[in-house]
């Protein structure tokens, strides 16, 4: 053979054993978190056709879901409030016996050690299903803040371990900190949806949550999927103004943004892999064209890879099972 010189890099790849000494990336159970969709009414479990899997659950169906989650080893939820009635300023968003409030009211009776994490938004309790009060067709940011403050203090005295406001109005960590604070919840912290784009991925779960806009869309809110450098200037706000965790919401198309959030600040990163990402893969299995199990785990895994710390996936479940599995 010629005299060469290179590197042998397979050396570390020749056995199972010798991969797993070697690996840098790992999925725990602890990383993930759980979305539920809580409905009002009695005996209501809808699976979501474009989102197969995922159901819609009332109260009295929370307990089956619960003891899945706790005998999976998941040790936290985030709970999304799908309400009868809706008008034009999302009372039931901030109603103390609202579907969230009472969902998880139910969760940490019957299961306290779970982190319950409430969604705090608007848009699942406004007729026009935006995420703030409108005015001739314009989303008002100010005299939305007021509203989502008071959403969260109610979801905090309905014993939320983790605040996660979704709404995208500009100064939303500042005023719902400041609501908190002054409510006696200076210990609950906030999960900031600090990075959200105004993404096509979205659509199973307004499926799921019956939030679509009534009109025109969310774009004056949510951020361009073509900006990078602006998902830092939106976390940096969130930071400064009092965020204990940053999400990136969707994850798979934005692995360079989780990268460039987790380069900057040294929070907990959050990757939200959302609805579409997750019937994508759905769909894909159902056919037969892939291998679930070795697709989502490698989704996950390049969640972690770009830097996430946690993961808000409805594929939780199932990984949970794959990680049991593989240990």
């Amino acid at each position: 053979m010629m005299d060469l010189q290179f590197t042998r890099h397979r050396r570390l790849r020749q056995t199972a054993n010798m991969r797993a000494l070697v690996r840098e990336t790992f999925l725990r159970k602890e990383d993930l978190i759980y979305p539920i969709f809580v409905v009002e009414g009695e005996n209501v479990r809808n699976e979501v056709s474009s989102m197969p899997g995922v159901f819609q659950l009332s109260i009295d169906q929370l307990k089956g879901e619960m003891d899945e989650v706790v005998s999976l080893g998941i040790k936290a939820v985030i709970l999304f409030g799908v309400p009868k009635e809706k008008d034009a300023t999302g009372t039931g968003a901030y109603h103390e016996h609202g579907i969230v409030q009472e969902g998880t009211r139910f969760i940490k009776e019957h299961y306290p050690e779970i982190l319950v994490i409430a969604d705090t938004c608007l848009c699942e309790y406004t007729d026009h299903g935006h995420c703030g009060v409108v005015d001739h067709g314009d989303v008002l940011n100010d005299p939305s803040l007021k509203l989502l403050a008071q959403t969260a203090v109610s979801q905090a005295k309905a014993g939320a371990d983790i605040i996660a406001p979704s709404n995208m109005m500009d100064g939303f960590v500042a005023a719902i900190r400041a609501g908190l604070d002054e409510a006696g919840f200076e210990h609950i912290p906030i999960m900031s949806y600090a990075v959200k784009y105004a993404s096509s991925f979205y659509g199973p779960f307004r499926d799921a949550a019956d939030s679509t806009p009534q009109f025109g869309d969310r774009k004056t809110y949510q951020m361009d999927p073509a900006n990078r450098r602006e998902a830092l200037r939106e976390a940096q706000s969130d930071m400064e103004e009092g965020a204990d965790f940053l999400i990136v919401k969707p994850a798979l198309s934005y692995l360079d943004i989780i990268r460039d959030v987790r380069n900057q600040f040294n929070a907990p990163i959050v990757a939200y892999n959302v609805s579409g990402e997750y019937s994508m893969v759905k769909a894909a299995a159902i056919n037969g064209w892939i291998d679930e199990e070795k697709l989502v785990m490698e989704k996950l895994t390049s969640m972690k890879r770009a830097g996430a710390d946690l993961i808000i996936t409805y594929h939780a479940k199932d990984a949970a099972r794959w990680i049991e599995k593989s240990l």
